[in-house]
């Protein structure tokens, strides 16, 4: 039995490693590798996809030799249209390398508008452009309502950009104000709070509830684990408390739990009524697949969380999750059918008995195992 290929160690510093290209051609971005191997990728001599050919010169940026640095900068900024269009808006690409792309073409608006619509790109890029944007891309960028209130910084940077409307500050500051952000620091905070509640709202400011601060930092005085699927369940009285605590959030606390707190927390505000606060959990960077083989099982999740599971490449590699996906009747057929193509006949076979599944789904899966079946009876 032949054993994969070791992944090479990223260069030093670089966030991620090079397993996301092909096997053969991980070498063109390994520190160990002869510097002309290194030299051909950070030149886009070598054939990669789009997104594939983003990652590595990224990789080639933290690379030891300068003229290699250098070599892969310069490629960045002159990548052809065909290649960035494709690329900008492929949500499978490292956070890391659709940020430090938004850094470099935040001039150009065609390509800073994918990566601000591409909602892997961190929130801390568009934040940073977001202060000197043009018109467009600031419009765009307070259209986002999940950036606004996962993170502060994009609204500052609003605030201060000169060339953002009147209007679109009122709008966003006043949906931030509605769903409980404070920010103090921002003079068109508060006047959006004035503006909604009165001049007595400043002084005495409602009660914001607990924080996700605060709800973490108990978490983990309790012991509660970040990210083992493995540990034991929350004792009830611990888990009621949490649920009441939670229920005392803001919608702004409650999406920024749900991005960085621990699995419990995640569980309770996938339930949550507000599609951004579940939007933010599943896009969450510390959910574990376990959690999203729960999301894609569960018939009752929001089905914006069920297009974000179904709309990731890696996600959907794992079989257990495909599977739960095509079972659940809040997927859409078409979708589903584009799963079902890919299953093996054992499963099609299941599928087409199983009367928990939609009529259609078990209609479908039966057609495909009959034209499979059709060539073998053929040959005998």
């Amino acid at each position: 039995m032949t054993t994969a290929s070791p992944v090479p160690p990223a260069p030093a510093g670089c966030p991620f490693n090079s397993e996301f290209l092909p096997p053969n051609m991980r070498k063109h971005v390994d520190p160990a590798a002869p510097v002309p191997l290194r030299m051909m990728a950070a030149k886009t001599l070598v054939p990669l996809n789009p997104s594939d050919m983003l990652g590595a010169l990224y990789m080639l940026t933290y690379d030891a030799e300068q003229n290699v640095r250098d070599t892969a900068a310069k490629s960045a900024v002159g990548l052809p249209d065909k290649i960035l269009s494709s690329a900008l808006r492929d949500e499978g690409v490292q956070a890391p390398v659709l940020g430090w792309f938004l850094g470099l073409l935040k001039e150009k608006d065609l390509y800073a508008e994918m990566l601000v619509l591409n909602p892997t790109t961190p929130d801390e890029a568009v934040a940073d452009m977001a202060s000197t944007c043009s018109a467009k891309l600031a419009e765009i960028v307070g259209q986002n309502q999940l950036r606004l209130l996962r993170h502060e910084n994009v609204i500052r940077g609003l605030c201060s950009n000169p060339n953002a409307s009147a209007a679109l500050i009122d709008s966003v500051c006043d949906f931030a104000v509605r769903s409980g952000l404070v920010l103090a620091d921002v003079p068109q905070m508060q006047a959006a709070r004035v503006r909604l509640f009165g001049p007595q709202a400043v002084a005495a400011p409602p009660d914001p509830g607990p924080t996700a601060e605060q709800v973490m930092a108990d978490l983990q005085a309790d012991g509660a684990s970040e990210q083992d699927e493995n540990a034991p369940p929350m004792e009830e009285a611990k888990k009621q408390n949490l649920t009441q605590r939670i229920m005392k959030m803001s919608i702004a606390e409650k999406i920024k739990l749900g991005t960085l707190g621990n699995k419990e927390a995640r569980t309770l505000l996938l339930r949550d009524s507000n599609k951004l606060v579940c939007t933010a959990v599943i896009r969450s960077p510390r959910i574990t697949d376990g959690e999203v083989l729960a999301c894609a099982m569960n018939r009752a999740v929001n089905e914006e969380v069920l297009r974000i599971i179904y709309g990731n490449r890696e996600w959907t590699k794992n079989q257990k999750i495909k599977l739960a996906l095509v079972k659940n009747p809040k997927v859409p057929l078409t979708v589903v059918m584009k799963f079902l193509n890919t299953l093996r006949d054992g499963e099609l076979k299941d599928l087409s008995r199983d009367r928990n599944v939609p009529a259609g789904v078990a209609t479908f899966a039966k057609k495909l195992m009959e034209k499979k079946e059709t060539p073998k009876k053929e040959e005998k």
